[in-house]
Formats: C-alpha cells, sequence, structure tokens
C-alpha cells in the first residue's frame, strides 16, 4: 500500500505524456524523475534494498501505458506478473536524492518479456535490476506471444536477449505451481 499513491500518479503522468506526446515505440528506454523519501529509507539511511523493486514498477507502469500496453491488456483482459526478477547495486541513493529511473524492453522469448530497469543519477548507474514477466489471462492461462503480437503488433527492432539473461532465467526457474516444490535444504 505504501507505493500505490506514486503508482497512481506515475500512471497518471504517463496518461498526459501518452496524450502529449503519442505512443511510444515498444524498443525506447522510458524514463521517470523520482526523489527517494523519507518512506523509502531503511537504518543505514540510504534507500532499502526492497524498495527499488518497489519502484521499479513505476518505471514499468510507465512503459505499459505509455506503450498502448495497458489499454491493450485492460480491454483483453491480460495481466503481467514477475516471475523472476534479480538486482544489482553499486551506489546508495540517499534520503531525498533525485533520480532518473530508466526502463526498457529488452526481449522475449517463448514463455516470458524480458525487461531492464536503472537507478541513475546524473547519467550514472546507481542499480540495475532484469525482470522476466509472464502474461496472463483473467480467463485463465497463459498468453501466447503470437495472440499478444497480434493484438499490439510486433515491436519492430526488438533486440535478441543476451544469452546471459535466458542463463539466469533457467537457473532461477522453480517448478510449475503445478508440481510440488518442497523445501529441502540438504
Amino acid at each position: 500500500m505504501n507505493v500505490i499513491w506514486r503508482t497512481l500518479l506515475v500512471m497518471l503522468a504517463a496518461r498526459r505524456r501518452l496524450r502529449r506526446d503519442g505512443l511510444l515505440s515498444p524498443t525506447a528506454v522510458g524514463r521517470i524523475r523520482l526523489r527517494t523519501l523519507p518512506t523509502d529509507i531503511d537504518v543505514l539511511r540510504h534507500m532499502n534494498n526492497g524498495r527499488y523493486l518497489s519502484l521499479f514498477d513505476l518505471g514499468r507502469w510507465d512503459l505499459l501505458v505509455r506503450t498502448g500496453l495497458a489499454d491493450a491488456m485492460s480491454k483483453h483482459g491480460w495481466y503481467a506478473v514477475v516471475s523472476s526478477e534479480t538486482i544489482t547495486f553499486r551506489k546508495s541513493l540517499g534520503l531525498w536524492q533525485r533520480f532518473t529511473l530508466e526502463s526498457r524492453l529488452i526481449g522475449h522469448d517463448d514463455r516470458a518479456i524480458y525487461l531492464e530497469h536503472r537507478a541513475v543519477v546524473d547519467g550514472e548507474i546507481y542499480a540495475r535490476a532484469i525482470i522476466r514477466a509472464r502474461m496472463l489471462k483473467r480467463s485463465g492461462g497463459s498468453l501466447g506471444h503470437e495472440e499478444l503480437f497480434a493484438a499490439v503488433g510486433r515491436p519492430e527492432g526488438l533486440p535478441e536477449v543476451p544469452d546471459w539473461v535466458h542463463e539466469w532465467a533457467a537457473a532461477s526457474t522453480l517448478p510449475s505451481p503445478r508440481s510440488a516444490a518442497p523445501s529441502d535444504w540438504s
């Protein structure tokens, strides 16, 4: 609940930018300006490591709205869920520090869409996350890419997902929800 107001503000701003500037290319980098708030800070007086991922959701919402995908998802009863994410930290963001959240689609495979998010200050990366998201149907089941692209168009110039991202996705995948996944520490 603590990021809901920021999410709503980002979505409203994205709608305004969409009306003003038109659709954002699916291969473009989305950028939004943020500031580290007191609710983002941990006892070490820098942004809490878990908060980065919550704020990176804002970048995804901005991209979904500005590329037109949010409207298509709403119309067809689709939604996206994060299935894997990894983040690397380089520098800390302090209280009230301004930063730019950069987000872009880095590609897809037969089961997922991959995104990259960066927290950037003065052109320098402070943190970077790679996100693997699956598209699902409210009526049940996964949304295939052919169905997605039939509704929204296939993005031109979408780069190939780097091999290391595929390796990371394979290494971090858990069994299907229909399969057993016992917690065995041996």
